[in-house]
């Protein structure tokens, strides 16, 4: 899932999408580029979210 605010002539966003077992989450402008580990998407949920 791209986000909505994210077009073919950009800007670029992150990019979501789920797997058995995963979450899998990508920078749309570099997506062979670094992955969010675990243990990092668990540390940035909470800024995300705001809480």
């Amino acid at each position: 899932m791209r986000s909505s605010y994210s077009t073919s002539d950009g800007p670029d966003c992150v990019e979501v999408a789920t797997a058995p077992a995963h979450i899998l989450v990508r920078d749309s402008k570099d997506p062979h580029g670094p992955r969010l580990t675990p243990t990092t998407w668990a540390t940035f949920l909470p800024y995300a979210s705001g809480h």
